[in-house]
């Protein structure tokens, strides 16, 4: 359900073709719920199929033609009631915290590398996801505005507010991870003391 929910709230904002939608879930909803781009389209085709959604051809090109995707009323009514249901946390997979359990069946350098993957990757991902609550609370995203010119005033800063709120919890979560990649690291340390004097000595020779 979390596809249909974030394709009917992006809608919400202003109508889109299918590749519009694609564009806007890797610029912003894409940080929030991952969704390959093979999905969106025919998810698109069934939100039309239950009436939550309704399209129209406009040109593309001189000679083409493309369909534009707008949501309809009832497509309002089921975004509020799905966003009024209550959705119970889930304990997820974890893959990262599964193979940390057994480094002990890894060596000291290959552990050492996935966990130093693992940090890279939540800074870049820290790094974006300031950026885009910092946009955001500016006002800087374009499909925010686009949302805004459709909202009340007196509406508006809950909208901001809520969305930069999301990212807050971003945020904190990447931080955690990169500190408990760094925690990894700390204990590698601790437990191979002789290979991070070798890595030291490779470091200081190069």
């Amino acid at each position: 359900m979390s596809l249909r929910l974030a394709l009917l709230a992006l809608l919400a904002a202003r109508p889109m073709t299918g590749f519009d939608a694609m564009r806007q879930f890797d610029a912003s909803v894409g940080y929030l719920w991952h969704a390959p781009h093979t999905q969106i389209y025919p998810e698109l085709r069934k939100l039309e199929s239950t009436g939550l959604v309704e399209s129209e051809e406009v040109p593309r090109g001189e000679h083409g033609k493309k369909r534009r995707y707008s949501l309809t009323e009832a497509g309002r009514d089921q975004l509020r009631t799905w966003m009024d249901e209550v959705e119970e946390p889930r304990r997820e997979r974890d893959p990262q915290r599964l193979r940390a359990a057994y480094f002990e069946w890894a060596s000291p350098q290959a552990a050492r590398a996935q966990l130093e993957a693992h940090a890279r990757f939540h800074e870049d991902a820290l790094a974006s996801y300031e950026k885009q609550r910092e946009d955001i609370l500016a006002r800087r995203v374009p499909l925010l505005l686009a949302r805004l010119e459709r909202t009340p005033p007196g509406e508006q800063d809950a909208v901001v507010e809520f969305k930069a709120f999301a990212y807050s919890g971003l945020i904190a979560r990447a931080r955690a991870e990169v500190e408990w990649a760094r925690e990894g690291l700390r204990l590698l340390d601790r437990l191979h003391p002789d290979r991070s004097e070798e890595q030291a000595d490779e470091q200081s020779g190069a």
